[in-house]
This record gives structure tokens, sequence and C-alpha cells, in this order.
């Protein structure tokens, strides 16, 4: 593996304060059963309590999903993680409240852990009818949550470099937010069942190693002249260009199980960026270390393993959550995140992820049901 640095920018992280935003997904299930629940355009058609119409950002923006069984959040653009945080709160609480008025609960996991059909009913609208239609059966999969960090950028030339400079910890992010080890029933094997379940379409897994900004528009429109992806929001690569804001959109997470989680996962990658940006090298790691990698994050989460794409060996996952913050450690204090971050991983670390409480959870008496209440607990 090479060390290259595409599109040199001599920016520091005080010169070019990045704003963040988080898209936060959630499950619908039923208060009793705790089975997947369809009523995603009912739950988001009714009536907004007025304490909960608006948060800190101003008027909260919760948004329909592909399949009934989901619904979205989305912040406002922050410029701290203390904002990040309320507004996360917020939303959870909108919908939550929202979802209880309709006998339903929201469930902040990867994959549902019971019920669901197959394929999922869909949401309304012509997109997608028209993804169902050219893609067939891949829409068995689509009952999934993810959490979409944005980082603003000032151009296409910025998103590129940080693009190439988070390649090589995808799979860390991935194990740390691992939060999908249930799938409709039975325990996948996985931390991380929603990322394996995403991996079939053509458009997904880890970007391109990017030269330059014509190289990234050759490869999306590679994708839609094949009809891998229909527009440029089905350019569904871990990290991609967003097609609606001038942003970064990081896409590789599980849905956190808590906001605090969605906070610390938040800062990470902002200062992934923020390094990006003082000029350090990035690893131009070749494709196939990096799915393996990836692989492996979803395998084993933090519980086991990761492949340092770096020195390919297999080294403990939590080497390489602690060679992230080191390498991050100048653009978290420069933003005054380092303790949150710190503080929030030694959590993780002591808990467990989101995938190792669920199967905890779920020892404790071998029933989902039990895993289904805490996850609307911690949600």
């Amino acid at each position: 593996m090479s060390e290259a640095t595409a599109i040199p920018l001599p920016r520091t992280v005080s010169d070019l304060p990045l704003s963040v935003g988080v898209e936060e997904e959630f499950l619908l299930v039923d208060a009793d059963t705790g089975a997947l629940a369809p009523l995603a355009e009912t739950v988001l058609h009714g009536v907004m309590p007025p304490d909960r119409a608006s948060g800190p950002g101003g008027p909260l923006d919760l948004q329909p999903e592909m399949t009934l069984y989901q619904v979205e959040s989305a912040t406002s653009v922050c410029r701290s993680m203390a904002e990040v945080r309320e507004e996360l709160l917020a939303a959870r609480r909108a919908l939550a409240s929202l979802a209880h008025a309709h006998g339903a609960r929201i469930v902040a996991s990867g994959t549902p852990v019971l019920g669901g059909v197959r394929p999922p009913p869909l949401a309304s609208g012509e997109r997608y009818r028209t993804i169902a239609a050219e893609y067939g059966s891949l829409i068995d999969g689509l009952t999934i949550c993810g959490c979409h960090v944005h980082i603003g950028i000032p151009d296409e030339e910025t998103g590129v470099l940080i693009s190439n400079h988070l390649r090589p910890w995808l799979p860390v992010l991935l194990a740390i937010s691992a939060n999908s080890p249930f799938s409709e029933g039975r325990d996948s094997g996985y931390a991380s069942w929603r990322y394996l379940a995403w991996s079939p379409w053509p458009s997904a897994g880890p970007p391109p190693w990017f030269g330059s900004v014509e190289d990234y528009r050759r490869a999306t429109g590679a994708l839609r002249a094949a009809g891998a992806a229909l527009d440029p929001a089905m350019v569904y690569w871990d990290v991609r260009l967003s097609s609606r804001h001038p942003t970064v959109e990081v896409r590789v997470c599980d849905v956190a199980a808590t906001v605090d989680e969605a906070v610390v996962l938040a800062a990470l990658i902002r200062a992934i960026a923020g390094t990006a940006l003082t000029g350090a090298p990035a690893w131009d790691v070749p494709e196939v270390v990096l799915r393996t990698a990836l692989w492996r994050a979803a395998r084993d989460g933090l519980d086991g393993a990761a492949l340092d794409p770096r020195a390919g060996r297999l080294v403990p996952a939590v080497d390489m959550v602690r060679a992230l913050v080191d390498w991050t450690r100048p653009a978290l204090r420069a933003v005054g995140d380092e303790d949150l971050v710190v503080d929030g991983l030694d959590r993780v670390l002591l808990d467990g992820t989101g995938a190792e409480r669920q199967r905890r959870a779920h020892r404790r008496r071998g029933s989902l049901a039990d895993v289904v209440e805490l996850l609307v607990a911690q949600t």
C-alpha cells in the first residue's frame, strides 16, 4: 500500500471550520409484538405535538424512507457536537412520540430483529417504484438503517481529498458503529449484517481512490451509464459527494444505538476530514484489501480482530480504534472534541458495541423480544 496525497490544500482546521450534519434511519415496530410495523406514512402524517415541532436548529426534518417500515431524521447544519447532540435528541423524541400515538415504537438497529415481509412494502412515490422495477429482488434487503454523516465542503476538490483520507478508516468506523447482529428472527453471525445486506447493490461499497474531481465524475458517470445508478442520489458508496448538499457524505455506519454514540461517530468523521485538510498523507489502500477489511469489521465489530490495511495483517480491533484516535488527535483538539471522543470510545469498549449489547440481552433468556425492548430503551 502506498502513501499519496491527492489535491493538496494548504489549510488547517482552524482556517476552515467544518460544519457537520447527521441523518439517522429508524425502524418502526409494533409496541406489543416488537415485529416490524408498516406505518411510516401514517406516523409522519400525524400531528406533531407543539413542544416537539422544532429542535435547536429550527423545524425538525423528519422524512420517509424507501420502505414503510422506516423513518428518517436529519439535523440542520451544525458547528459543534453539542448542537448535533441536541438535534438528534429532539428528533428521536419527536419520532418516538409520533410512533407511540399509533401503537408503534422507533428502534435504532441496523436490521430488524423480528418480522417483516419480502419484498417490503414501499413508500409511495414514482422513484421508489422505478427502483423496484429496475433492481428486482435487491429491494428485499432494504429494511436496513444507517447513520449518514455530512461534512461541509467548499468545493468538490476538497470532497475528493477527504474521501481519499476516509477510505482506510472506513472499517474502523463500521466496527465502532456495528449494531445489527440479528435479522428477521435469527443471529446472522455478523456484528453488522446491515453492511452485508447492502453490499449486493451495484453502486455500494467503498469508493475508489480518486486522483481528481474528473476521476470522480468519470466513475459516477460509468455507474449511471451502466444502469448501476439511475441518478446521482443512487451512488451508494460508503463515502460520496452529496448530490443535494455541498458536503461529503459518509454512509458506512450502522444507525447508532444511542445519541451519544452517534455524536462520537460524527466527531471522529469530522476529525478525519479535518486531518485531511492539514496536508497529512492519505493511504491509497488497494480495493481488495479495503473490501476484505470491511468484511472483517462487519463480522467482528470491536469484539475480535481487524485487518490493518496499512500492514495487511490481523490485529486486535481495539488497536485500530486507538490508531484512528492517535491519527486524528490534533484535529480533535483543534475543535474541542478530544475528551468527548476518548470518553465515548472508552464507554463503547467497556460496555460493548450496539451489536454486543444486543447479543448480551438475548443471552439472558434467549428471547428476541428482550433485544427489541433493549433497542427501544436505548433509542
